[in-house]
């Protein structure tokens, strides 16, 4: 009798069916990919799945170790370690329990060639930073993927736009004719692919089309592309002489990432979504000796916005998985440096980890973290190359000096004091490497210049001014080159114009641009010339001859700026011997009339708010 009804349960394939749901089934493998020889040797795998409880690994061709198993029975990991010398090619591996077996796949992958790769940025770079989302679409296909489709509208802010990766590709002889030297994407992580209906604003839901939700930190957002897509792009950027900068999130997830409800382990975030500490921004307590522990957790293990899951860094399986995922970004694609989010919001102690690990397999990629402070005694306070009182060097090279960027925005976007700009510079002795900061006039966390009350474009091009001549690493923000406007985010996310073929108006081109378009994009490019052909402007230390409230003049090596912010054409006579010679050469901008030489001093006629090079 027991005997016909599994027969006939068998053949209805209720049996069959029964069975198999119990056994193993492996859904994703992280990393995918490792390489023989790496520096991290064994890597983890962290492999998701189904009734994976009581699963041993096997592993036919590579040694495998430290399975742990999570109790939901649904991740597991695994040390692989690769024999050197290991040739390229797959090499799966097996979980197997008493319910069945599943496959785990897994390459090793021939490592790139390390010329012209992997190349890092200095003040000798431009960078020039792209949303890819709103730069250019240069695949249409990739609009409605089958996964996500109908979230692409231009006419809202917070909707993806259709620019990809594509797009920022055919766009490098722009970029290489204006005279840009590195590019920085925003995030391109596998994202959301529905409507975000928990971050709301304005009653409308919102999407990831800025790549800070993710929810895959191994897969290309597929509105930008793919993994190829992505190469494909590095390599033709380092043809052509650019290199690029990925942008990184270490500290929190999408709140749509299948590890909200289901961690690979119960410390993997800091709380949960239904119990966590929402964040409070008090980033002055972390560099506060007075300020005990608990006054920096709601810092460091806070959820942005009450929403976004802060990842646990102190969790050991989370550190891990972070540094691989950061060395197999860069060991895939090739890239020359990173820009990490939300640096602040991160135990220092792991970023201490993490730079050890870049640095140890990419000794030449470098990182700018973001402190988004105006206090140069907190940015500071988070550049590498001392310990802090804690004991800890975060070892971070770089970080974007927002202190200087402040000051610059009321001087040159407002009209107020040009001295206030040499006082903030006068702080540098705080920093333990001040060339090493990222300069900027804006990016895409604060409105454009042209949102600026009394901003003009005759005061953007003197910002550009100092910021293609002071010291520091410049960033141009896409669109700032021609004076794009914006307000707040999303505002200052418009699209580029003519990166879409139904765009009436093209900045890419000369003749597409507005007279004031291309007088600024004509301005930018003779500064990045300027700069490129006078190591000076990259290297030799500043140097002020004059600061007056509206009027700056200061040197690096043998070239001279002289600056005015007023709205009355100053003249400025200063002593010839301060240049070692009895005159000055013309103006290489073209603004300023010849100096004149006379009674042992030089004077210099600078039209309002215009800035000169000698």
């Amino acid at each position: 009798m027991l005997r016909a009804l599994l027969i006939a349960l068998s053949c209805c394939g209720v049996l069959g069916s029964a069975l198999s749901a119990q056994a193993p089934v492996v859904e994703k493998v992280d990393p995918p990919n490792w390489w023989a020889d790496h520096s991290i040797n064994p890597v983890r795998l962290l492999i998701r799945g189904r009734n994976l409880a009581g699963a041993r690994l096997e592993c036919p061709q590579l040694a495998c170790s430290t399975v742990t198993l999570n109790a939901a029975g649904t991740y597991a990991f695994a040390d692989v370690v690769i024999p050197r010398g290991t040739a390229a090619g797959s090499y799966p591996l097996a979980l197997r329990t008493n319910r069945g077996t599943a496959s785990v796949p897994f390459e090793v992958s021939s490592p790139l060639p390390g010329a012209g790769r992997f190349q890092g940025f200095s003040a000798d770079d431009v960078i020039y930073l792209i949303m890819p989302d709103r730069f250019a679409n240069g695949d249409t296909t990739n609009d409605e993927p089958a996964v996500s489709r109908g979230i692409v509208d231009r006419s809202k802010g917070r909707r993806y736009h259709g620019g990809d990766l594509a797009g920022v590709r055919q766009k490098l002889p722009y970029l290489e004719d204006l005279g840009i030297t590195a590019i920085w994407l925003n995030p391109i992580y596998d994202n959301t692919n529905t409507l975000d209906t928990k971050e709301v604003y304005d009653n409308q839901a919102t999407t990831a089309y800025h790549g800070y939700h993710a929810t895959d930190f191994y897969g290309v957002e597929e509105h930008f592309g793919d993994l190829a897509e992505l190469r494909r792009l590095v390599a033709d950027a380092h043809a052509a002489g650019i290199k690029i900068i990925l942008d990184m999130v270490a500290n929190h997830t999408s709140a749509y990432h299948p590890w909200v409800t289901d961690p690979p382990t119960p410390t993997w975030y800091n709380g949960t979504a239904e119990q966590h500490v929402a964040n409070t921004w008090q980033t002055w307590t972390l560099r506060d000796a007075y300020s005990p522990a608990p006054m920096r957790q709601a810092t460091l293990d806070g959820w942005f916005i009450d929403l976004l899951p802060d990842l646990n860094q102190n969790d050991p399986e989370v550190a891990r998985y972070i540094i691989q995922n950061t060395l197999w970004w860069i060991g895939v694609a090739g890239i020359d440096g990173i820009r990490q989010d939300t640096w602040p919001y991160v135990p220092r102690a792991f970023w201490r980890d993490w730079m050890n690990a870049i640095h140890r397999e990419y000794p030449t990629v470098n990182v700018v973290g973001e402190v988004l402070d105006g206090d140069p005694v907190q940015v500071a306070f988070f550049q590498g190359g001392r310990a802090q009182f804690d004991g800890i060097d975060d070892e971070v090279e770089s970080l974007f000096d927002f202190p200087l960027f402040y000051a610059t925005r009321r001087a040159f976007g407002e009209g107020q004091s040009l001295r206030e700009v040499a006082m903030m510079l006068a702080r540098d002795l705080l920093y333990p490497n001040p060339d090493a900061l990222v300069t900027l006039n804006g990016l895409h966390d604060v409105g454009r210049f042209m949102n600026e009350r009394g901003a003009t474009p005759a005061g953007l091009r003197l910002a550009f001014t100092f910021l293609l001549t002071a010291r520091g690493i410049p960033l141009i923000y896409y669109g700032d080159e021609i004076g794009m406007a914006g307000g707040n985010d999303p505002d200052n996310r418009r699209d580029f114009p003519g990166g879409w073929k139904a765009d009436a108006h093209n900045a890419f081109v000369a003749a597409g641009r507005t007279t004031e378009e291309q007088a600024t994009w004509s301005h930018v490019q003779r500064l990045l010339r300027l700069r490129a052909a006078r190591p000076e402007l990259r290297r030799a230390p500043m140097e002020n001859l004059r600061v007056d409230e509206q009027v700056w003049v200061y040197r690096r090596g043998n070239t001279v700026m002289a600056l005015n912010n007023g709205a009355q054409p100053a003249t400025v006579r200063l002593p010839a011997a301060e240049f070692g010679a009895a005159a000055l050469p013309p103006d290489a901008l073209g603004v300023c009339g010849a100096p004149v030489a006379a009674g042992g001093y030089v004077a210099v006629t600078i039209p309002a708010r215009s800035g000169c090079v000698f």
